[in-house]
Protein backbone atom coordinates (compact mmCIF):
# COMPACT_ATOMS: atom_id res chain seq x y z
CA UNK A 1 0.00 0.00 0.00
CA UNK A 2 1.21 3.98 -0.55
CA UNK A 3 2.05 5.75 2.65
CA UNK A 4 0.77 9.25 2.95
CA UNK A 5 2.02 11.42 5.88
CA UNK A 6 -0.56 14.14 7.05
CA UNK A 7 0.09 17.16 9.18
CA UNK A 8 -2.54 18.24 11.34
CA UNK A 9 -4.33 15.26 11.22
CA UNK A 10 -6.06 15.41 14.25
CA UNK A 11 -8.82 17.81 13.22
CA UNK A 12 -10.81 19.67 10.22
CA UNK A 13 -9.00 18.95 6.98
CA UNK A 14 -6.04 17.31 7.72
CA UNK A 15 -8.37 14.56 9.77
CA UNK A 16 -10.77 14.57 6.40
CA UNK A 17 -8.05 13.82 4.19
CA UNK A 18 -6.64 11.14 6.27
CA UNK A 19 -10.00 9.87 6.08
CA UNK A 20 -10.05 9.69 2.51
CA UNK A 21 -6.63 8.48 1.86
CA UNK A 22 -7.32 5.09 4.43
CA UNK A 23 -10.67 4.81 2.62
CA UNK A 24 -8.47 4.25 -0.29
CA UNK A 25 -6.24 1.85 1.15
CA UNK A 26 -3.36 3.97 2.38
CA UNK A 27 -1.22 3.87 4.88
CA UNK A 28 -1.68 6.80 6.84
CA UNK A 29 0.65 8.90 8.87
CA UNK A 30 -0.65 11.54 10.98
CA UNK A 31 0.74 14.23 13.98
CA UNK A 32 -0.58 17.15 15.42
CA UNK A 33 -0.06 18.98 18.68
CA UNK A 34 -2.93 17.97 20.73
CA UNK A 35 -2.08 14.62 21.33
CA UNK A 36 -5.92 13.52 22.82
CA UNK A 37 -7.15 14.36 19.65
CA UNK A 38 -4.35 12.67 17.66
CA UNK A 39 -5.25 9.71 19.57
CA UNK A 40 -9.28 9.58 19.10
CA UNK A 41 -8.90 10.33 15.11
CA UNK A 42 -6.26 7.63 14.53
CA UNK A 43 -8.25 5.31 16.33
CA UNK A 44 -11.68 6.20 14.19
CA UNK A 45 -10.07 6.50 11.57
CA UNK A 46 -7.30 3.69 11.31
CA UNK A 47 -4.40 5.55 10.58
CA UNK A 48 -0.97 5.89 12.69
CA UNK A 49 -0.49 8.95 15.28
CA UNK A 50 3.05 10.57 16.09
CA UNK A 51 1.42 13.60 18.11
CA UNK A 52 4.08 17.06 18.45
CA UNK A 53 4.70 20.12 16.90
CA UNK A 54 5.57 20.50 13.18
CA UNK A 55 7.59 23.69 14.54
CA UNK A 56 10.13 21.17 16.75
CA UNK A 57 13.13 19.56 14.72
CA UNK A 58 12.92 16.87 16.67
CA UNK A 59 9.32 15.71 16.20
CA UNK A 60 10.20 16.52 12.05
CA UNK A 61 13.12 13.75 12.97
CA UNK A 62 10.69 11.17 14.18
CA UNK A 63 8.17 11.78 11.70
CA UNK A 64 10.75 11.16 8.91
CA UNK A 65 12.10 8.26 10.81
CA UNK A 66 8.36 6.42 10.61
CA UNK A 67 8.09 7.01 6.91
CA UNK A 68 11.59 5.10 5.24
CA UNK A 69 9.19 4.95 1.89
CA UNK A 70 6.46 7.42 1.21
CA UNK A 71 4.60 8.72 -1.98
CA UNK A 72 2.72 11.76 -0.72
CA UNK A 73 3.04 14.47 1.91
CA UNK A 74 0.03 16.81 2.82
CA UNK A 75 1.61 19.20 4.83
CA UNK A 76 -1.57 20.61 5.76
CA UNK A 77 -0.62 21.97 9.92
CA UNK A 78 -0.40 25.65 9.90
CA UNK A 79 -1.17 28.55 12.46
CA UNK A 80 -3.32 31.13 12.37
CA UNK A 81 -1.66 33.59 14.87
CA UNK A 82 -3.45 35.83 17.11
CA UNK A 83 -6.83 35.71 17.89
CA UNK A 84 -8.66 38.19 16.79
CA UNK A 85 -6.87 38.78 13.86
CA UNK A 86 -4.25 42.24 14.64
CA UNK A 87 -3.23 44.70 11.94
CA UNK A 88 -0.20 43.88 10.62
CA UNK A 89 1.19 47.77 12.44
CA UNK A 90 0.21 46.29 15.34
CA UNK A 91 1.36 42.59 14.64
CA UNK A 92 3.61 40.84 17.76
CA UNK A 93 7.09 40.49 15.81
CA UNK A 94 7.56 37.31 18.04
CA UNK A 95 3.61 35.86 17.43
CA UNK A 96 4.56 36.81 13.80
CA UNK A 97 7.78 35.00 13.42
CA UNK A 98 5.76 31.94 14.91
CA UNK A 99 3.31 32.03 12.71
CA UNK A 100 6.44 31.86 9.87
CA UNK A 101 7.98 29.31 11.49
CA UNK A 102 5.15 27.19 11.53
CA UNK A 103 3.61 28.13 7.99
CA UNK A 104 6.90 28.43 5.81
CA UNK A 105 10.08 27.09 7.59
CA UNK A 106 8.44 23.48 9.38
CA UNK A 107 7.04 22.49 6.02
CA UNK A 108 9.85 23.22 4.20
CA UNK A 109 12.35 21.71 6.25
CA UNK A 110 10.20 18.33 6.53
CA UNK A 111 10.20 18.15 3.07
CA UNK A 112 13.93 18.42 2.80
CA UNK A 113 14.00 15.52 5.44
CA UNK A 114 11.78 13.27 3.35
CA UNK A 115 12.54 14.29 -0.42
CA UNK A 116 14.71 11.04 -0.87
CA UNK A 117 12.01 9.05 0.21
CA UNK A 118 9.93 11.25 -2.20
CA UNK A 119 11.44 11.46 -4.98
CA UNK A 120 12.24 7.34 -5.12
CA UNK A 121 8.82 6.31 -5.47
CA UNK A 122 8.18 9.90 -7.88
CA UNK A 123 5.77 11.12 -5.32
CA UNK A 124 3.57 14.15 -4.68
CA UNK A 125 3.81 16.90 -2.44
CA UNK A 126 0.53 18.98 -1.31
CA UNK A 127 1.01 22.00 1.05
CA UNK A 128 -2.29 23.93 2.13
CA UNK A 129 -2.52 27.20 1.01
CA UNK A 130 -5.39 29.94 1.34
CA UNK A 131 -6.73 32.91 -0.79
CA UNK A 132 -5.29 35.08 1.74
CA UNK A 133 -2.42 34.19 0.54
CA UNK A 134 -3.32 36.52 -2.83
CA UNK A 135 -5.99 38.73 -1.70
CA UNK A 136 -5.45 41.78 0.69
CA UNK A 137 -7.81 41.30 3.52
CA UNK A 138 -7.65 43.38 6.47
CA UNK A 139 -6.28 41.50 9.75
CA UNK A 140 -5.06 38.79 7.39
CA UNK A 141 -1.81 39.78 6.96
CA UNK A 142 0.50 37.33 9.08
CA UNK A 143 -1.38 34.50 8.19
CA UNK A 144 -1.91 35.86 4.47
CA UNK A 145 1.84 36.12 4.02
CA UNK A 146 3.26 33.12 5.11
CA UNK A 147 1.25 31.63 3.15
CA UNK A 148 1.74 33.46 0.21
CA UNK A 149 5.62 32.89 0.76
CA UNK A 150 4.48 29.00 1.32
CA UNK A 151 3.36 29.71 -2.20
CA UNK A 152 6.64 30.53 -3.78
CA UNK A 153 8.11 27.79 -1.45
CA UNK A 154 5.99 25.14 -3.02
CA UNK A 155 6.13 26.58 -6.66
CA UNK A 156 10.26 26.73 -6.88
CA UNK A 157 9.78 22.99 -5.17
CA UNK A 158 7.95 21.96 -8.24
CA UNK A 159 10.51 23.65 -10.94
CA UNK A 160 12.99 22.25 -8.80
CA UNK A 161 11.81 18.68 -8.54
CA UNK A 162 10.41 17.89 -12.00
CA UNK A 163 9.65 13.66 -11.31
CA UNK A 164 7.21 15.06 -8.41
CA UNK A 165 4.32 16.25 -8.17
CA UNK A 166 4.38 20.13 -6.53
CA UNK A 167 0.86 21.68 -5.14
CA UNK A 168 -0.43 24.42 -3.50
CA UNK A 169 -4.02 24.48 -2.97
CA UNK A 170 -6.08 26.67 -1.66
CA UNK A 171 -9.32 24.90 -0.13
CA UNK A 172 -11.80 27.52 0.28
CA UNK A 173 -13.20 28.68 3.69
CA UNK A 174 -14.27 25.85 5.71
CA UNK A 175 -15.95 25.34 8.84
CA UNK A 176 -12.82 24.44 11.19
CA UNK A 177 -11.65 25.47 14.39
CA UNK A 178 -8.63 27.34 13.17
CA UNK A 179 -10.90 29.57 10.76
CA UNK A 180 -13.36 30.16 14.06
CA UNK A 181 -10.96 31.70 15.53
CA UNK A 182 -10.40 34.19 12.64
CA UNK A 183 -14.01 35.24 13.67
CA UNK A 184 -14.42 34.64 17.41
CA UNK A 185 -18.21 34.95 18.68
CA UNK A 186 -19.06 34.90 15.14
CA UNK A 187 -21.45 32.10 13.49
CA UNK A 188 -19.31 30.72 10.62
CA UNK A 189 -22.20 27.32 10.17
CA UNK A 190 -22.15 28.47 7.05
CA UNK A 191 -18.91 27.40 5.69
CA UNK A 192 -19.22 23.98 4.32
CA UNK A 193 -17.42 21.29 6.30
CA UNK A 194 -13.91 20.16 5.69
CA UNK A 195 -14.68 16.84 3.79
CA UNK A 196 -15.90 19.06 1.28
CA UNK A 197 -12.84 19.84 -0.28
CA UNK A 198 -12.20 16.35 -0.37
CA UNK A 199 -12.32 15.55 -3.78
CA UNK A 200 -10.14 18.12 -5.26
CA UNK A 201 -7.38 16.90 -3.32
CA UNK A 202 -8.34 13.29 -4.78
CA UNK A 203 -8.44 14.37 -8.72
CA UNK A 204 -5.07 16.13 -7.61
CA UNK A 205 -3.49 12.04 -6.87
CA UNK A 206 -5.78 10.86 -9.48
CA UNK A 207 -5.18 12.80 -12.77
CA UNK A 208 -1.70 14.36 -11.72
CA UNK A 209 -1.90 17.80 -13.48
CA UNK A 210 1.39 19.34 -13.95
CA UNK A 211 2.84 20.96 -10.73
CA UNK A 212 1.39 24.02 -9.82
CA UNK A 213 -1.19 26.42 -7.83
CA UNK A 214 -4.45 25.01 -7.22
CA UNK A 215 -7.87 26.09 -6.00
CA UNK A 216 -10.02 23.46 -4.52
CA UNK A 217 -13.05 24.94 -6.41
CA UNK A 218 -12.08 24.98 -9.41
CA UNK A 219 -11.22 21.37 -9.52
CA UNK A 220 -14.66 20.51 -7.66
CA UNK A 221 -16.07 22.68 -10.94
CA UNK A 222 -13.73 21.13 -13.60
CA UNK A 223 -14.56 17.91 -11.94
Amino acid sequence: MPTALVTGASAGLGRALAAALVSRKWTVVGDGRDAAALSAAAAEIGFTAIPGDVADPGHRASLAEACPSLELLVNNASSLGVSPLPPLGGYPPAELENVYRVNVFAPLALTQLLLPALTSARGTIIDISSDAAVEPYEGWGGYGSSKAALDQVTAVLGAENPELAVYAVDPGDLRTAMHQRAFPGEDISDRPLPSSAVPAFLRLLDERPPSGRYRAADLLVAA
